[in-house]
């Protein structure tokens, strides 16, 4: 029984260090890591459709106002999956190389992107995106509703 806790302690001893010196040394993460979540405001059209593709419901959407459009990225729900990334047409969402997200106040997680959406000078309504995302989820615009007559305001 020593014999053998001996021959083992001996093989792990031969191996050398095989962990990495993490806090105390910097660490570039691997090709392909998916760390935090980034978002250029710039570039974002208020499609939702980064909302719609996120499966922990990590990003919501909402209409404050006629002409803002505000999507909030929830960071402390987020499982890294970066499915809102590949659905963005316009490539606002990017996944940085960013992992080190501690902290103790989860108000540092919470990313709000304000967008502004042109809105028709005859009617006031938003302009809709031209793009495949308008089959998807549409947040906010009123819709046509049935008056007692038959028709549609």
């Amino acid at each position: 029984m020593i014999v053998s806790k001996l021959k083992e302690a001996i093989i792990c001893l031969r191996a050398g260090r095989v962990t990495l010196p993490y806090p105390f040394a910097p660490h570039s993460p691997a090709p392909g890591f998916r760390g935090k979540v980034s978002v250029d405001a710039e570039k974002c059209i208020g499609c939702g459709g980064c909302a719609n593709a996120c499966t922990p419901r990590a990003i919501r959407v909402s209409d404050p106002s006629q002409e803002i459009r505000r999507l909030e990225f929830f960071l402390e729900r987020c499982t890294y999956c970066a499915r809102c990334a590949e659905v963005c047409t316009e490539k606002a969402i990017t996944v940085t190389e960013e992992y080190e997200c501690a902290t103790n106040d989860t108000h540092d997680l919470h990313v709000t992107v304000d967008v502004y959406m042109g809105s028709c000078q005859r009617c006031g309504r938003c302009f809709e995106t031209s793009t495949a995302l308008d089959k998807l989820m549409v947040t906010g615009f009123q819709q046509a509703s049935e008056e007692p007559g038959g028709r549609a305001s």
